[in-house]
């Protein structure tokens, strides 16, 4: 079979790789938050990953919280103002991590999630992880269940597609997003992006949207990062909205489905690399109401973006 699925076992939690030993790309997946460590395509017959990730299992356990690399955005994004948001006549304080003042990125960028389902053939190779939350953060006391599915294809593809659904007597207040970072074996400085979109939402000085926009076309038909830092989110704009990462060497296609139409981008201070962040609901969304979705019982709701890398 031209694709391939091994699972590691000797760490922590369990390491799965997808590999098409045709092309030679490679994935990596940890069980650890469902988060995706490698995505690799040879460049001069030697092994290029594109993923700024951690060393180990252990490794990202420990250091989870110090940028989130990777992360799954679960059940808000970004920002929460003071971690508190109201729903139903009820006031909610966020329990997990905070960057003061507000609570950040979620509740399940550290759950374990367990290897529910394994393929291989000669098309693709994926598998699907499962996280079943329990409803333990006061903050959030709505159990939900949450599929991750990982697919290396052909043209070295990744797609993630992330279904959540609950059982809830009532719909619940959601939002999902990833929060990886991208290297492209050069400084940021070095890279070009663009994306669809000539909108921007204005921040305050805590990084919280003021319901404000802001016109930003600086992007549209791709602009050199060279001395640009970011930390915003753009509104995506038209059917099919992709975002090109690039350098001399490589370029990465970001390609999210309807259901992200937001991109928040984020240039950390080292500019070793950059981060991409499909969202489907702005920073403090329970509060403000931007993308915000409330998710029905037993039905299902799909998030999916998918990443393609080629050499130039």
């Amino acid at each position: 079979m031209r694709f391939k699925i091994k699972i590691d076992a000797s760490s922590k939690y369990p390491v799965i790789n997808l590999q098409d030993s045709v092309s030679g790309s490679e994935v990596e997946i940890y069980s650890f938050g469902a988060l995706v460590n490698k995505f690799s395509i040879p460049v001069d017959g030697k092994p290029v990953n594109i993923i700024d990730g951690f060393n180990s299992v252990e490794d990202a356990v420990e250091n989870i919280t110090n940028g989130f690399k990777s992360a799954k955005l679960s059940p808000f994004t970004c920002r929460m103002n003071a971690g508190e948001y109201n729903f139903n006549d009820t006031t909610y304080k966020i329990e997990k991590f905070y960057l003061p003042p507000h609570a950040i990125h979620g509740i399940t960028y550290d759950g374990i999630f367990e290897v529910l389902t394994t393929h291989a053939d000669d098309q693709n190779a994926s598998v699907g992880l499962k996280l079943d939350y329990k409803g333990t953060d006061k903050g959030y006391p709505f159990p939900f269940e949450l599929l991750i599915n990982w697919k290396l294809e052909k043209d070295n593809k990744l797609t993630v597609k992330s279904t959540v659904f609950h059982h809830n007597t009532h719909p619940i207040p959601y939002a999902d997003g990833w929060h990886p970072y991208f290297s492209l074996g050069s400084s940021v400085d070095t890279y070009k992006i663009q994306f669809s979109s000539n909108t921007m939402l204005e921040f305050d000085e805590t990084l919280l949207p003021t319901g404000n926009k802001i016109e930003d076309k600086r992007f549209i038909a791709g602009a050199s990062l060279d001395g640009i830092f970011l930390d915003n989110c753009f509104e995506l704009e038209g059917a099919n909205p992709v975002c090109i990462l690039s350098n001399d060497t490589l370029q990465l296609t970001i390609q999210p489905d309807a259901a992200y139409p937001l991109l928040q981008i984020y240039t950390p201070p080292h500019r070793n690399s950059i981060a991409i962040e499909n969202l489907s609901g702005a920073p403090d969304c329970f509060n403000n109401g931007i993308g915000l979705s409330l998710v029905q019982p037993e039905k299902l709701y799909l998030f999916s973006t998918s990443y393609t890398l080629k050499t130039k």
